[in-house]
């Protein structure tokens, strides 16, 4: 291969050569700037932002001294004068309603306790539980006792009323003659018992087969005068004190004498049929 020929080659391989580097160089150029910012553009941009920093701050430092530091002071409101709501207008309310009927009917409450109060407690000058009660005649008194089975109960002295034998009247003296207007009713052939059981306060009725008093609480049992015959009573029945005068008996129901002891028995009376409550038995 002549000289010639091969200048010839070298030459072309150079060109081919030359070629790819331009177009390498080229595409590179072209791949760099897709996506991305010039260097001029971002220094641009950062030239930008940090004025808009400097605007914003100079906008927020005017805005406060532009504000006012000094407390704002309204004016003050103008208060109507009150005046009183028209009464026949406004009518009564339900609270004013409420209220006049509550203390009506507490004042209505406490005058009937009061009243009642003072009506139990009070002792009138004649008639009632609490002061002298008027029986009537004696001689009808003890008709009464006598129609009556041997017992006669009035209700308005809370007493119940037998005869007293006129032969137990010097054993009655022994036992009852301290208590002076009991023993002076046994004396005009009475004997006047306060209702009331002394062993825990029930009424005592009679025994109309037996003759005797007997208690249905517990049992408690005495004879027609009154006397313990048997049950858990301390004592026997008590006393009103009685007086006749002019043939008129009242029972002085203001003072209860205290019954005989236990073991008195001035009548001597037993049990006269089957009784209304077991015989409990002892003293």
């Amino acid at each position: 291969m002549s000289s010639t020929t091969i200048v010839t080659l070298a030459i072309a391989v150079l060109m081919v050569l030359g070629l790819g580097v331009v177009l390498t160089a080229s595409r590179r150029s072209d791949t760099s700037g897709v996506g991305s910012l010039s260097r001029e553009t971002r220094k641009r941009d950062r030239s930008v932002a940090k004025n808009a920093i400097l605007s914003a701050r100079q906008v927020e430092s005017q805005a406060s001294m532009s504000r006012s530091t000094t407390v704002a002071v309204l004016p003050s409101a103008e208060i109507a004068p009150w005046v009183a709501p028209d009464a026949e207008a406004l009518g009564v309310t339900r609270r004013a309603f409420l209220n006049r009927a509550t203390v009506t009917l507490m004042s209505a409450s406490l005058a009937g306790f009061a009243a009642s109060l003072i009506a139990f407690l009070w002792k009138g000058a004649e008639g009632g539980f609490g002061s002298k009660v008027t029986a009537g005649k004696i001689d009808d008194v003890i008709g009464q006792i006598r129609s009556g089975g041997g017992f006669l109960y009035m209700p308005e002295a809370r007493a119940w009323v037998t005869e007293y034998p006129k032969e137990a009247i010097s054993k009655a003296e022994v036992a009852y003659g301290k208590q002076g207007s009991v023993f002076a009713g046994m004396s005009a052939g009475v004997v006047a018992l306060y209702q009331k059981c002394p062993h825990l306060g029930c009424r005592v009725p009679n025994c109309i087969t037996s003759q005797w008093f007997e208690c249905p609480c517990h049992g408690s049992q005495y004879n027609r005068v009154g006397e313990k015959k048997g049950g858990p009573a301390p004592r026997g029945m008590d006393h009103f004190g009685v007086s006749v005068n002019n043939g008129i008996m009242v029972i002085d129901t203001g003072a209860i004498f205290g019954g005989a002891p236990i073991g008195t028995n001035t009548t001597g009376q037993e049990a006269e049929g089957p009784h209304c409550i077991g015989l409990t038995g002892g003293h």
